[in-house]
């Protein structure tokens, strides 16, 4: 099996509404985030890719446009942003895109991540 990934910046604040009151996270607060998309395949492709890393710009274009310097409550629309919630979404957008993808993961600051792997 043949595995890739590449990874992914962005900003942006969260808040997780209903944890009590003096825990951290229930407070506004930011992140610079990191993504990181795994694909795999058990045949390269006739360049000798799993996929080229350029197929993955809309992947870039999505996290610059839609996530980076934005509050993630607003964006999904609910109160519980977590790193591994931001994990599934983002695989099922890259899974629905790109077949060999097989993991994401999110990390909110240097010695942390979350990962979303079926």
């Amino acid at each position: 099996m043949f595995r890739i990934t590449k990874e992914f910046h962005f900003s942006a604040s969260h808040q997780l509404c209903g944890l009590p009151d003096d825990h951290p996270c229930a407070r506004l607060h930011g992140h610079n985030y990191i993504v990181e998309v795994e694909l795999a395949a058990e045949a390269l492709d006739e360049n000798g890719f799993v996929i080229d890393y350029r197929e993955l710009l809309p992947l870039k274009r999505y996290i610059d446009d839609e996530l980076d310097h934005r509050h993630l409550n607003d964006v999904f629309g609910h109160d519980m942003v977590t790193s591994e919630r931001l994990a599934k979404t983002l695989y099922d957008w890259c899974k629905s895109r790109w077949p060999e993808t097989t993991a994401v993961r999110v990390s909110e600051t240097p010695k942390t991540w979350a990962e979303y792997r079926p």
